[in-house]
């Protein structure tokens, strides 16, 4: 008897499961849905943009900042009038824009910024000028971080 681990999806593993198969239709339509809304917008509002649904003549959209929603609402005649031009889209009304930030976001590392030798020199003279051992040697190990 086979594990369930051990059953791999084939294509013809898609003909036997209707409803398998109903899902995959179901996706490529989406798929090929969110291409001509997506072909549809300018190129600045249609990075982070995705297509969420068209049900009932309203065309429902996500978009990553407030600020590309915002936009895209500003244009959303334009933007429907172009959509109706597409035979899947030809009875759209109404449009609505939603604000989905990323779950993951990859920030870039920062990297610190060497110290200048005028910077270490302006915190050499200021310890020159402190009173407190602790904050001069704290101030004296600072400037000692020059770049080269």
């Amino acid at each position: 008897m086979k594990k369930k681990s051990d059953t791999k999806i084939t294509p013809d593993s898609f003909r036997r499961a209707p409803v398998l198969r109903e899902l995959m239709n179901k996706a490529e339509l989406h798929q090929q849905a969110e291409a001509v809304v997506l072909g549809t917008l300018p190129m600045h509002l249609a990075t982070g943009t995705r297509f969420v649904s068209c049900q009932e003549g309203e065309l429902v959209l996500s978009a990553e900042t407030a600020g590309t929603a915002s936009q895209i609402r500003f244009r959303q005649h334009e933007i429907m009038e172009n959509l109706r031009k597409e035979e899947l889209f030809r009875f759209v009304w109404k449009l609505k824009v939603k604000v989905a930030p990323p779950r993951f976001r990859e920030e870039p590392k920062v990297e610190k910024m060497p110290l200048s030798k005028e910077n270490a020199r302006l915190l050499k003279e200021e310890a020159g000028h402190t009173k407190d051992k602790q904050l001069r040697e704290v101030l004296e190990k600072l400037a000692s971080h020059v770049r080269d």
